[in-house]
C-alpha cells in the first residue's frame, strides 16, 4: 500500500498567492519549423471511442526522449522516425529521419481501432516503437544510424492488437520488460436497451531479448509475462529496480485476471424496495449533525455549540489556555438525544489568547436549542485553522469519537439560527421516524470565502488515480492490495526523459496546496517488501487553486523547484506556459511567470520533455509543425 502523509511543518497557513516574474520571451524561447511535421491524424477513426480512450489520445506524449543524451524522436505523419539532435553548446536542432516505418493498412474490423505511434528509449542504443496497429520495432543505435534489431506484434486471442508502449526497462543485463496497454471491448450489448459496449484497458508486461543477434525472417510473436486490466488507461508507468516491482499510476486499479473474484450481488426488486409490515417502520436513524460549527477571521475563531435551551448557564464550565479548551456540561441531561459537548483539555489547531477570548450563552425560550458561542483570539494573526482542534480528523476511531470527527469551516456567521433549526428538526426526526437526510449545521461557505469559491471548478483540477504495484512473475507484493489502496488527485508528474536529482516524485492535491511527495527507494534486499514510501519532501502553495482556472492545459509536469502547466493550443493564436515556482514554508509570495509556447503557426502541441545541461533544464515541446525551446532560468 502506498501512503501519503501530509507534513504540516510544510505548509503555509498564511500564504497569500503568487506574485508576476517577467521573464524575456526573446531570451529564453526559440521556435524551429518542422521538416517533418507531426500530426494527431495517424489514428483511424472507423469506430467510436469512449471517454477514457479519448482522453487518452489527448494527454498522449508523441515526443519521446532520450534519457542519457540531448536527443528526442517523434514519428510523423507518413510514418518516418525523425531524430532530433540537440547541440548542448548552442541548443540548435538538428532533424533527420533515421527509420520508415511500414505504412500499416487499416484494418476493416472497427472494433480493432488503432492508436497513435508510441515510442520509449530503454537506453541510448536502443529504441522501441510501436506502430499503433499491433507492430513494435527494435531499433539499434550504433555510429548515428538506426538499425532494425526485432520486430514483434501482440496477439490476442488469435488476433493482432493495437497497442500503445508505456515504458520500457531492464530487469536484467541482456532482458527488459516493456509494458503496454490496449483497450479491451467486452460483448456487445443488446441494440434493444441502447447501452454502450464496455471498454477496458488490458497492461501487458512484453519481454523484449537484447541478446539477438540476427534479425528473425518474420515479426516475432511477443512474450506476455503478466496481463492486468483496469477501467483507464494508466497515467505513468515506472519500474522500480530496488523493490523489483513495476508501478501503474491510473484511474482504477489493475486487477489480475487470474484472480477470480466474485461478481457483485443483485438484490432482487424486493429487496430493493421490501413492503413494510403492520407497525414497521422501513426508515433508518437520520444522520447525526456535527458537535459544533465554526468560522474564522484574521484574527479570530468562532466555534457554536448547540445545547438544549432548558441548560443553566451554572452548568456550563469553560476554561481557556493557550493550547488548550476545557469544556463541560453539568447540567443532567443523560436522557437528551443531543450529544453534549465535553472536552478535556482539548489541544487547539494553533493557539490562542486566554485572556481576550471568551464565551457567551444564547439561551432562545421560543426554541429547543440554545447556542454556546466561543470567541477565541488567535495568538497568531494571519494565520488560516485548517480545523479547530488539532486531533481533528486525524484519529484512527474518529467515527466513534464525535470531539475527533473532522468538521469544515462551513458556518456563516450571519446564519446562526440554522443551527437550532436542524437541531430541532433532527431530533423530530428522531420522534417521529421522518428522513432528516441532508441536514447540516449552518449553510452556505464561509464568510472569509464568500464570492471567491467555486466548488465546481476546485473541484475538477486534476486526475483522480490509484497505484498499482506488480512484480515481474505478476504477482502483487505482499505489502500491496490494488483494491484497497487510497484513492488520491493527482496534479502533476516528473517531466518525461528529466534526470531529477531527488528521488521519483508525484505533486498531489492536498486542500488548495499541491504537496510533493518523493518515493523514497528501499536500502537492502531485506527491505524489498516493505510498504512503499512516499515523505512528503516540499509544497506548491496554492498549486490546486491556480491550475483550476486553466481549462486549456494538456500537460502538467515538474522539476525539483517548478510546475509547468502547458496549454494545447487549439484556441487564443498559440498555448502559454503557466510556470509556478515552490516556496518556502515562511514564504508568503511565489513567483509565477507565463510564456508564449505557440505562435499561432505552429499548431497544437503534441508532446513535451526535458532534459539538463550544464545544472539547467531544457525544455521540448513538439507542435506539428514547430518545435519550441525553452530554457529555464
Amino acid at each position: 500500500m502506498s501512503t501519503f502523509r501530509v507534513n504540516r511543518k510544510l505548509l503555509n497557513p498564511k500564504f497569500e498567492g503568487y506574485k508576476f516574474d517577467f521573464v524575456d520571451q526573446n531570451q529564453v524561447v526559440a521556435r524551429h519549423p518542422l521538416q517533418h511535421s507531426a500530426s494527431q491524424a495517424t489514428a483511424s477513426t472507423q469506430s467510436w471511442l469512449s471517454f477514457h480512450e479519448v482522453r487518452s489520445k489527448i494527454t498522449h506524449n508523441h515526443l519521446v526522449l532520450n534519457n542519457e543524451g540531448t536527443s528526442a524522436v517523434y514519428v510523423d505523419e507518413d510514418y518516418n522516425i525523425v531524430l532530433i539532435d540537440i547541440a548542448p553548446e548552442t541548443l540548435l536542432p538538428s532533424f533527420r529521419v533515421v527509420y520508415e516505418l511500414p505504412k500499416p493498412i487499416s484494418s476493416s474490423v472497427a472494433e480493432l481501432h488503432s492508436e497513435y505511434p508510441s515510442a520509449s528509449y530503454l537506453s541510448s542504443d536502443f529504441l522501441l516503437v510501436g506502430d499503433g496497429y499491433g507492430y513494435m520495432y527494435l531499433l539499434r543505435t550504433s555510429l548515428g544510424a538506426f538499425n532494425l534489431a526485432g520486430i514483434y506484434q501482440l496477439v490476442v486471442d488469435g488476433s493482432i492488437q493495437p497497442f500503445l508502449i508505456k515504458s520500457i526497462d531492464w530487469v536484467s543485463s541482456d532482458s527488459a520488460v516493456a509494458l503496454l496497454s490496449s483497450s479491451h471491448r467486452g460483448p456487445k450489448s443488446d441494440a434493444s436497451t441502447k447501452k454502450s459496449t464496455p471498454v477496458d484497458f488490458d497492461i501487458w508486461a512484453a519481454e523484449v531479448d537484447i541478446s539477438l543477434k540476427e534479425l528473425p525472417a518474420v515479426a516475432q510473436t511477443m512474450c506476455v509475462l503478466w496481463n492486468r486490466r483496469g477501467d483507464e488507461v494508466p497515467i505513468l508507468s515506472k519500474y522500480d529496480s530496488s523493490r523489483k516491482a513495476f508501478m501503474l499510476i491510473g484511474g482504477s486499479p489493475y486487477r489480475d485476471l487470474k484472480v477470480v473474484t466474485s461478481p457483485p450481488y443483485e438484490p432482487s426488486p424486493d429487496e430493493i424496495a421490501p413492503i413494510p409490515r403492520a407497525g414497521e417502520n422501513l426508515n433508518t436513524d437520520p444522520a447525526r449533525p456535527p458537535l459544533y460549527s465554526w468560522t474564522q477571521t484574521s484574527d479570530s475563531v468562532t466555534v457554536a455549540f448547540p445545547l438544549p435551551s432548558s441548560t443553566p448557564k451554572t452548568a456550563i464550565n469553560v476554561k481557556f489556555s493557550t493550547t488548550s479548551l476545557i469544556l463541560s456540561i453539568s447540567d443532567s441531561l443523560s436522557a437528551h438525544v443531543v450529544t453534549l459537548p465535553s472536552f478535556s483539555s482539548k489541544a487547539f489547531w494553533d493557539g490562542v489568547s486566554p485572556s481576550s477570548s471568551y464565551w457567551t450563552w444564547d439561551k432562545d425560550a421560543e426554541h429547543s436549542f440554545g447556542i454556546l458561542t466561543l470567541h477565541l483570539d488567535k495568538q497568531h494573526e494571519g494565520t488560516k485553522w485548517m480545523q479547530v482542534f488539532a486531533s481533528a480528523g486525524k484519529s484512527a476511531a474518529a467515527e466513534l469519537s464525535p470531539e475527533d470527527v473532522e468538521v469544515p469551516e462551513t458556518l456563516d456567521p450571519s446564519e446562526l439560527w440554522h443551527i437550532r433549526e436542524s437541531l430541532e428538526k433532527y431530533t423530530a426526526a428522531l420522534l417521529t421516524g421522518e428522513d432528516a437526510s441532508g441536514l447540516g449545521l449552518g449553510q452556505g461557505v464561509p464568510s472569509l470565502a464568500e464570492g471567491e469559491m467555486d466548488e465546481e471548478v476546485d473541484s475538477s483540477v486534476g486526475r483522480t488515480a490509484v497505484i498499482t504495484w506488480v512484480h515481474l512473475d505478476g504477482s502483487s507484493p505482499s505489502w500491496s492490495n490494488p483494491v484497497r489502496e487510497d484513492p488520491f488527485t493527482l496534479l502533476s508528474t516528473p517531466f518525461p526523459g528529466h534526470r531529477m536529482r531527488t528521488p521519483f516524485s508525484l505533486v498531489l492535491k492536498e486542500g488548495l496546496d499541491g504537496p510533493t511527495y518523493a518515493l523514497q527507494p528501499v536500502s537492502s534486499e531485506s527491505d524489498s517488501d516493505t510498504v512503499a514510501k512516499w515523505t512528503h519532501t516540499s509544497t506548491f502553495p496554492a498549486l490546486g487553486f491556480v491550475l483550476a482556472s486553466k481549462q486549456g492545459v494538456r500537460f502538467t509536469h515538474h522539476n525539483e523547484n517548478l510546475v509547468f502547466a502547458l496549454e494545447s493550443g487549439l484556441r487564443n493564436g498559440g498555448g502559454n506556459m503557466y510556470v509556478y515556482r515552490c516556496a518556502k514554508p515562511s514564504e508568503v509570495w511565489a513567483k509565477q511567470s507565463i510564456l508564449k509556447i505557440g505562435d499561432g503557426a505552429g499548431g497544437a502541441l503534441l508532446g513535451v520533455g526535458a532534459f539538463r545541461v550544464e545544472g539547467r533544464d531544457v525544455i521540448l515541446a513538439l507542435t506539428e509543425k514547430q518545435l519550441v525551446i525553452v530554457q529555464t532560468w
